[in-house]
């Protein structure tokens, strides 16, 4: 198969395609070995080589050099190898170049498959070498369908798919819509590289800010951290790498015009910046603006804050639905427990109390618990023996004993309050027979009331009838009589 143009075509191929040149050579290599074998069988050794200078892609067959011949396809006689090469020995292996137009429409035909299969492959690498590459990077593309609410976003050489999921909520695309989003993963599946995309995705947040932003990419203000709400809220905490840079001015840009930017891509999503600060407590406080901090306890053990706000700030530091503190925890990575003064000073006198009811304690040992750290009965029964000795006036056989009364009084406590929890769910209980038993008893009274007035009622007033009419009849005909006496008499 003479191709004197090889060179050009693979060259357009590998160009138009994203397919390297190697790769393309060595399907073509593939393919004519395949047709050969097609051709004459899977015994003969051949071997196929591209020739960069002729430009041709050359087969040739393989035989050995032996005395007698038993297998013609895969030996030759050393009078026949001599016309081929004079100085052949028994033994060694020689190549004749075979006529590649002699292969036939149907070893064609199984050449031509092959190259389309290896080249199809060879896409389908180079696609996934690309986009893998550009993996937590941003791109734009067109949308070209929707499927059961996931769109197919037209990259290029292949399509990516924003699943519901990774869309924010209430946005809506047609088909042609450009559309920009973040890569979030490259799979490599049998059908091709499958490019999943998200809109939601904290880090889209930090690219689009890298982009607008030119100190971000210069490296001048640095992006601490992002947390997201999408298409409602989000904190995005920045820091300067010189005193010169206010990193927050710099995201805002002039008059908003940066921020306005990432605002507008978001569909009009609220972006809280925060400047970053090494001190995990006054990172929080930033955090956590417009309100104002009262005080910070930190455990560092769980990793979590108490954070105290005055009463006017309650509602500001927690957000509509605990927004504002929600997407604080999730950027400074603290869990956060709001509480407003009242209440923290209420907790605070109430374990304050308890200490002061353990067997022992006066309101001084109770004040030298408090400056130790222990709040309440149920820190001095988790305490070790060596943290209570410090105090003045406790030794070792004392500290144990108010750590057993600490324990006895947190369980006594417990259990009262399960009581107390109790009690309600039993009224409850009352409260709901209560009904059922007027269904049950309640109606039977008004049934024999009802049957008692038909049964009694109707009688007298029969009886009052019958005695109206008795003696009514009676009395009227002895009236007359007593005045014709009194006629007479006069």
């Amino acid at each position: 198969m003479q191709i004197s143009d090889i060179n050009r075509v693979v060259e357009q191929v590998s160009r138009d395609k994203g397919i390297d040149r190697e790769v393309l050579i060595k399907a073509l290599e593939e393919a004519l070995k395949s047709a050969a074998r097609k051709k004459f069988g899977n015994k003969m050794d051949i071997e196929v080589q591209y020739n960069n200078d002729s430009g041709e892609i050359e087969v040739f067959q393989f035989k050995d050099v032996t005395e007698e011949v038993t297998e013609p396809a895969l030996e030759i006689s050393l009078e026949e190898g001599r016309k081929l090469d004079p100085d052949c020995e028994i033994g060694d292996s020689l190549g004749t170049k075979m006529d590649t137009s002699t292969f036939g429409r149907i070893a064609a035909q199984s050449a031509k498959q092959v190259i389309i299969q290896k080249m199809k492959d060879a896409e389908k690498d180079a696609v996934y070498a690309s986009f893998i590459e550009r993996k937590g990077d941003i791109i734009n593309g067109i949308v070209q369908r929707i499927d059961r609410g996931d769109i197919i976003v037209s990259l290029g050489h292949t399509e990516g798919i924003l699943h519901v999921r990774e869309q924010v909520p209430k946005e809506t695309y047609r088909r042609g819509d450009r559309i920009r989003a973040y890569i979030l993963e490259v799979l490599q599946e049998s059908r091709g590289p499958q490019v999943i995309l998200s809109r939601t995705h904290p880090n889209f947040l930090v690219h689009l800010f890298r982009t607008e932003v030119p100190e971000i990419s210069e490296g001048i203000v640095k992006i601490m951290g992002a947390s997201r709400e999408p298409g409602v809220r989000a904190k995005f905490a920045v820091a300067s790498n010189s005193d010169d840079i206010d990193p927050v001015g710099a995201c805002v840009g002039m008059k908003g015009s940066r921020v306005q930017n990432v605002v507008q891509e978001l569909r009009g999503e609220k972006i809280d910046i925060i400047p970053w600060h090494i001190d995990s407590a006054k990172f929080v406080c930033n955090a956590l603006a417009p309100a104002e901090i009262s005080r910070v306890i930190i455990d560092e053990t769980n990793k979590s804050m108490e954070v105290i706000v005055p009463d006017e700030f309650l509602s500001i530091a927690i957000g509509k639905k605990g927004q504002n503190v929600r997407l604080a925890s999730k950027l400074t990575g603290w869990h956060l427990d709001v509480k407003s003064e009242t209440k923290y000073s209420a907790a605070m006198q109430i374990g304050y109390d308890s200490l002061i009811s353990l067997p022992g304690i006066g309101i001084s040992m109770a004040d030298a618990l408090y400056e130790l750290g222990f709040y309440s009965a149920e820190e001095v029964g988790n305490a070790a023996p060596e943290d209570l000795i410090q105090v003045r006036g406790i030794g070792e056989e004392k500290a144990l004993k108010l750590i057993a009364a600490a324990q006895a009084a947190v369980i006594e406590a417990e259990q009262a309050e399960e009581m107390a929890e109790a009690a309600p769910a039993e009224s409850d209980e009352l409260s709901a027979a209560e009904p059922e038993s007027d269904t049950e008893t309640g109606d039977e009274p008004a049934a024999a009331e009802a049957e008692s007035d038909t049964e009694t009622g109707d009688e007298p007033a029969a009886a009052e009838a019958e005695s109206d009419t008795e003696t009514g009849d009676e009395l009227s005909p002895q009236e007359p009589e007593s005045d014709e006496k009194d006629a007479d008499k006069t």
